[in-house]
């Protein structure tokens, strides 16, 4: 099912009676979810990506916009009338019932040609626990269960109703990291087997890249940026973007352009054309660096911190925004500690500018 939101708009009365000031929650969101994708809204807290999640559930009414199921405006339309199926971050299942009753309770529900006979209810049920790997837990109750398997529970109950849209919103904040690893992977398992068009609300960046066909980042009800998770990675449209995505984060510097260079303090790190002379803030992605004795950059050597395969080296520069910075390695090569400082030159691909006023992407070509 391909979802449509058509200059989607959310404005909340203000709270404060002498300021009066509204609360623009989603600023004219526009954007077409592919029918059969995953799709990730991703951004910090209040930037709009639950009102949005809401909006397309029909738990909360947008002031202005539309939104559309296929070719069917369902803008007015009632959310149990929809089709979607909803999960919350905090499971929202029964404690009294047990975990068939719970995924049973949607389809009980179901009035005149909707309405499923005993038999076809269990099947429906049954056929879902199975999906999601719970089929053997049907008669505990949910404080008998581990939040995995209550999150597990949640998704079946969404999924009973045969769903044209599932919506879930931050389904694994709840979970520690294991857990939330092995139930993101079982997410997607789940919505690949299954087709259906799905909407995953997020603020971890990570979940988002790693399940979603596309994510949506947005900040304070706006749009910033759509696209494959791995193409906005590289290629993000400002600095907020390019600070959002990414583990480490990346570095940022107070940079300039001069006669075709790119300088962090004094060390040219690297030559451009078409970019005017101007002061700039860059941006180098963790493993933009390779360790070169006589490397463009120079920084002060703090640490290194052995990850394995990888070695993160931590490091400082007068010119950094960050506190430090975090380059990664491979592990094969040595720094030597002793020296107490490190070079580097820089990945062409893995450098950004940007204008130090807008933040907004500065492009450039390496000569």
């Amino acid at each position: 099912m391909k979802v449509v939101l058509q200059n989607l708009t959310k404005i909340f009365p203000s709270r404060d009676k002498k300021s009066g000031k509204e609360v623009v929650a989603v600023n004219d969101f526009t954007f077409e979810i592919p029918d059969g994708k995953l799709i990730g809204l991703l951004g910090p807290s209040g930037c709009g990506k639950s009102t949005t999640l809401y909006m397309i559930s029909g738990l909360q009414k947008p002031t202005s916009g539309k939104i559309f199921f296929g070719d069917d405006d369902v803008t007015e339309l009632s959310t149990e009338n929809r089709g979607i199926g909803l999960v919350f971050q905090n499971y929202a299942l029964y404690p009294h019932m047990t975990v068939k009753q719970n995924i049973l309770f949607p389809l009980q529900n179901l009035k005149g040609a909707d309405k499923l006979s005993k038999e076809e209810m269990l099947e429906r049920a049954y056929n879902a626990a199975k999906l999601v790997q719970i089929d053997e837990l049907m008669d505990r109750k949910p404080s008998e269960l581990s939040g995995g398997q209550q999150q597990r529970v949640a998704i079946a109950r969404a999924l009973v109703k045969m769903p044209r849209v599932l919506l879930l919103d931050e389904p694994l904040s709840n979970l520690d990291a294991r857990l939330r690893l092995q139930t993101r992977e079982e997410i997607r398992r789940i919505q690949k087997e299954t087709g259906i068009t799905t909407v995953f609300v997020t603020h971890d960046q990570e979940e988002a890249m790693s399940i979603s066909d596309m994510i949506v980042v947005m900040k304070l009800g706006v749009v910033q940026q759509t696209g494959k998770p791995q193409e906005v990675y590289d290629d993000p449209t400002n600095l907020f973007v390019a600070k959002f995505l990414g583990t480490p984060p990346i570095n940022v510097f107070n940079g300039s352009v001069k006669g075709g260079k790119v300088y962090i303090g004094q060390d040219a790190v690297l030559e451009v054309t078409n970019v005017a002379d101007q002061d700039v803030l860059i941006g180098i992605r963790p493993e933009g660096f390779e360790l070169c004795d006589d490397g463009a950059l120079c920084c002060t050597l703090n640490n290194v911190e052995v990850m394995g395969r990888d070695v993160s080296v931590v490091s400082t520069n007068e010119a950094s925004v960050n506190p430090v910075i975090r380059s990664i390695i491979d592990a094969d090569n040595k720094v030597d500690l002793a020296s107490g400082v490190v070079r580097y030159n820089i990945k062409p691909h893995k450098l950004f500018l940007f204008n130090k006023e807008t933040e907004e992407r500065v492009y450039f070509e390496v000569k």
